[in-house]
């Protein structure tokens, strides 16, 4: 892998591990309540079990695109890649926000392409 994938690798890992930040610990907070636009501080309260699995989801992306970095497997970095990338068309399709596609998916998508250069 050339040294710019593997750049735009860590950035999209360093995202996922932001995002499970997020959702598992700051999820209640304001910091969390604000990023994800939800409706109450009941909601999130409500919802933090589920918001803290999902969190969980995206370290294991993290963890799956650190690991091809170090491992330097280009096959293992595309799996993930294309997973996050899956996830960013879905989430911003089922939430109708295109911001979750260019935040989460694009940059997948251009580390994507730097690994077929």
């Amino acid at each position: 892998m050339s040294t710019i994938a593997i750049i735009f690798i860590v950035i999209v890992a360093l995202e996922h591990l932001y995002f499970l930040v997020l959702e598992m610990f700051l999820w209640t907070t304001p910091k969390g309540i604000k990023t994800f636009g939800l409706k109450s501080k009941k909601f999130a309260e409500d919802t933090k079990v589920l918001a803290a699995n999902q969190g969980l989801y995206n370290g294991f992306l993290a963890a799956g695109l650190v690991y091809s970095c170090i491992t330097k497997n280009k096959e293992i970095a595309v799996l993930f890649l294309i997973c996050v990338t899956i996830a960013g068309i879905y989430g911003s399709y089922s939430t109708k926000q295109l911001k979750l596609f260019l935040v989460q998916a694009v940059p997948a998508i251009i580390a994507l392409v730097f690994c077929f250069i």
